[in-house]
C-alpha cells in the first residue's frame, strides 16, 4: 500500500500565499502521475494541477499563472505553491498519486493504483 500525508493548508487573506505538500510513503514505491484536486461545499471535485514523472505540468484555467505544481522524485513528495489567492480558491485540497509498490508477500510489483490524501482545508478571506 501507499500512504499520502498532506500539509500546508490554513487561513490566508486574499492575495496571500500558501504552499501545500504531499508526501508518499510505502515499500519501494514507484510514482507515475501526481496531482492536486479540490472540492468546495456543494461542488464536484476538480483537478487543479498535475505533474507527470518527467515533470510536465498542467493546470486548470482558474489557477494558471497563480499556482505552481512541482515534485521531488527522490523524496516522493509533491508541492503546490499557491500565490495571489482568491476567496474562490477556498476548498479542501486533496493529493492524488498514481503509483506501484513492491509486495514482499508475493515478491512482485503491485499496481499501479490510485491513492488519495486525507485532504487539507484552504480558506481565503476577502
Amino acid at each position: 500500500q501507499v500512504q499520502l500525508v498532506e500539509s500546508g493548508g490554513g487561513l490566508v487573506q486574499a492575495g496571500g500565499s500558501l504552499r501545500l505538500s504531499c508526501a508518499a510513503s510505502g515499500s519501494s514505491i514507484s510514482i507515475n502521475d501526481m496531482g492536486w484536486y479540490r472540492q468546495a461545499p456543494g461542488e464536484q471535485r476538480e483537478l487543479v494541477a498535475a505533474v507527470d514523472r518527467g515533470g510536465s505540468t498542467s493546470y486548470a484555467d482558474s489557477v494558471r499563472g497563480r499556482f505552481t505544481i512541482s515534485r521531488d522524485n527522490a523524496k516522493n513528495t509533491m508541492y503546490l505553491q499557491m500565490n495571489s489567492l482568491k476567496p474562490e480558491d477556498t476548498a479542501v485540497y486533496y493529493c492524488h498519486v498514481n503509483a506501484a509498490y513492491w509486495s514482499s508477500t508475493f515478491y512482485r510489483q503491485k499496481g499501479p493504483y490510485d491513492y488519495w490524501g486525507q485532504g487539507t482545508q484552504v480558506t481565503v478571506s476577502s
